[in-house]
């Protein structure tokens, strides 16, 4: 077992774990920003509609409705 005392190595083996995941990981990479980018635009849409006036729910049922 290696103990680092050297700020200059922690840092530098932080940077090499994160390139490492990074590069190797790729689809795992993307799937993670796909979901953090699927949350914001949920919490910005749920914004959006705390500031909306309401619908009665018979009239967004019809519409689903008659869209099929």
């Amino acid at each position: 077992m290696v103990t680092i005392t050297d700020n200059t190595v922690l840092k530098e083996a932080f940077k090499d774990a994160i390139r490492e995941i990074v590069f190797e990981n790729k689809e795992f990479l993307h799937e993670i920003l796909v979901e953090a980018m699927e949350d914001v635009a949920m919490s910005h849409a749920i914004e959006e509609g705390e500031k909306s006036a309401s619908v009665d729910p018979k009239v967004v049922y019809d519409l689903l409705d008659s869209a099929k």
